[in-house]
């Protein structure tokens, strides 16, 4: 092996292995990319999409994780007053996101799997601020992945979250309210 990128892909593929005899899958944040990627590896695309590009031209299955819009742990105001892992990611962040690249074929977009919200809780010490920092932007985020493109509507969706923010107070939700100042969009 040359180097570290050479011996991680030697254990990825070595665990693969192992795994598949047993009837399971290998899944892995794109550093499994790195040295070579194992032959059934589905990849989690978090550094960007570039990872996720990558594997889904490689035939493999992808979901696209890309902090810059699908980390939930990141402030939902332009002045957060707690601890946050990232920087700032507004409710129209999300809302915008298309989990299927343009640089991919239609061939190459049957791989992508969709994508996934990504919550680091290391800096949120009990399930109130999990909430806060989870929604609406999980609303937002579950309307783009469980509807077709063209039916998303911003306009639509914004005109429809009083009604849902109703619902999270009915449900006693601690939802965050970052997105009706004006400052934060």
């Amino acid at each position: 092996m040359k180097d570290e990128h050479g011996l991680q892909s030697y254990f990825i593929q070595r665990v693969e292995k192992y795994l598949n005899s047993k009837g399971r899958q290998i899944i892995g944040w794109d550093e499994i990319l790195e040295g070579g990627l194992a032959p059934n590896a589905t990849v989690m695309s978090w550094r960007g999409e570039k990872g996720g590009i990558e594997a889904a031209k490689q035939k493999h299955n992808v979901i696209m994780t890309p902090g810059s819009h699908v980390y939930l742990d990141h402030s939902q105001m332009k002045k957060e007053d707690s601890v946050v892992i990232g920087g700032f990611l507004p409710l129209q962040t999300v809302y915008g996101y298309e989990p299927v690249p343009k640089e991919l074929s239609a061939d190459e977009e049957k791989y992508v799997l969709g994508a996934q919200g990504n919550v680091w809780t290391e800096y949120m010490s009990n399930p109130a601020k999990i909430e806060y920092m989870i929604f609406p932007r999980m609303t937002a985020l579950s309307e783009v992945l469980w509807s077709s493109k063209e039916l998303r509507n911003w306009a639509d969706f914004e005109k429809r979250l009083p009604l849902q923010f109703k619902r999270y107070e009915w449900l006693k939700v601690n939802y965050s309210k970052a997105y009706l100042d004006p400052a934060n969009k």
